[in-house]
């Protein structure tokens, strides 16, 4: 029987978008571990260079970090140019680019009394600038690497791209109206591209996050002013059987699960990391 310690990882080569945020950064390392030859592409092309770099000292593994736009396709095969030069043909692909702003949410959770005020407030005020930038972050910044990169796949006849869903398009979170749009195409985006390439054997597959802790999410969770958590942190934390926010190693498993020969069947699914917030009615 074939070993189960991930051995059909080594010496692959995996596209890793968003890689310089503290969950890329971190699953970066993870992978590297695992004998995977990693391209950090980050929009912040210094941060990406720096996670390479740690990837490097930490594991003696290859590593490259590039300054690359999701969201621009020439950014995106100009990327891909230099990976094919320094680390070979891309096997895998994880879409972690994307976040949230404030300039994507809502003030109230829900409109009640109707004022000028909370009009403002609620979907009646929202930026569609910072509406629209939310939303291409996140599904057109999946989309588009998927298009770029999958290339590589099709020519080796195998693959595989894991997507970075939410629990918030399994059920639409309040205020981040944005976000959770995005999150929700992404995760029909997921199953409608796995149907898709399923004959060429290149594997599309989705993680959704509950919820950790970054600096995109931060305001929404905790009071800027004491420190403590917000209203909003403490109800997810009541809604979460587990009691806690996710640690970032906690995403690590499953994503190396889903681009591993362990999955070899498994495609078009969106499995949640999320301390069992998405299984619990509240009650």
């Amino acid at each position: 029987m074939k070993n189960l310690h991930f051995e059909d990882l080594k010496n692959t080569v995996c596209v890793l978008t968003g890689g310089g945020g503290a969950i890329g950064s971190s699953l970066g390392v993870y992978l590297s571990e695992m004998g995977i030859k990693m391209a950090i592409l980050d929009l912040n092309g210094p941060r990406a260079k720096e996670v390479a770099e740690e990837i490097k000292a930490k594991t003696g593994n290859e590593a490259i970090g590039l300054e690359t736009n999701v969201l621009d396709k020439n950014s995106l095969v100009a990327a891909k140019k230099i990976i094919n030069t320094k680390l070979g043909k891309v096997n895998f692909l994880i879409n972690a680019a994307g976040g949230n702003s404030p300039k994507g949410t809502t003030d109230l959770e829900q409109l009640e009394n109707i004022s000028e005020e909370n009009l403002q407030k609620s979907f009646y005020g929202m930026d569609i600038d910072g509406f629209r930038k939310v939303y291409d972050l996140n599904f057109n910044g999946t989309l588009l690497p998927s298009m770029v990169f999958s290339t590589d796949m099709l020519d080796q006849g195998k693959g595989a791209i894991v997507n970075f869903s939410s629990m918030s398009a399994f059920h639409p979170l309040t205020r981040v109206g944005a976000y959770s749009a995005a999150k929700a195409a992404i995760s029909n985006f997921t199953e409608w591209l796995a149907v898709h390439l399923a004959k060429q054997n290149i594997r599309v597959n989705a993680v959704a996050p509950g919820f950790f802790v970054g600096e995109q999410n931060r305001f929404l969770l905790y009071d800027e002013k004491t420190g403590k958590l917000s209203a909003r942190g403490k109800k997810i934390i009541k809604n979460t059987p587990m009691g806690r926010f996710g640690e970032y190693e906690e995403i690590h498993g499953t994503v190396t699960y889903l681009l591993s020969d362990l999955a070899k069947f498994v495609t078009g699914i969106v499995i949640p990391i999320d301390g069992g917030f998405n299984a619990f009615s509240g009650v």
